[in-house]
């Protein structure tokens, strides 16, 4: 991942943080894929991803998340529940960033993204 990649989770995990959410992990990764990050509140874990993409741009960061990609997510979150017990219920979000000459301009957090995708 290169070095703006990092700059965009970071802002999403911020803005979750901001939003009563704990960071459990960042960048879980096995050997069926990655997470971007991992964070819970009372309620439930959330394996998320985080897209960008230029405010100008021809179609929304979520739509970038194509169902192998959340197949990947998916399998990625099972290994992580099966070796870190919760009684929290899990969830698949999408934070997306946007940019505007590869400066912040906005951040929105999808939950349950992959129903709506």
């Amino acid at each position: 991942m290169n070095n703006k990649g990092k700059l965009w989770e970071i802002e999403a995990a911020n803005y979750l943080r901001k939003k009563k959410y704990r960071l459990l992990e960042a960048n879980y990764t096995t050997r069926f894929g990655e997470i971007d990050l991992i964070v819970c509140n009372r309620k439930f874990i959330c394996f998320v991803e985080v897209k960008q993409r230029d405010v100008n741009a021809i179609a929304a960061p979520c739509e970038f998340v194509d169902k192998p990609k959340q197949n990947r997510i998916i399998s990625t979150a099972q290994l992580y529940l099966a070796t870190h017990s919760t009684k929290l219920q899990p969830r698949f979000d999408v934070v997306e960033v946007y940019t505007d000459n590869n400066k912040i301009n906005s951040v929105k957090h999808l939950e349950n993204a992959f129903d709506l995708l």
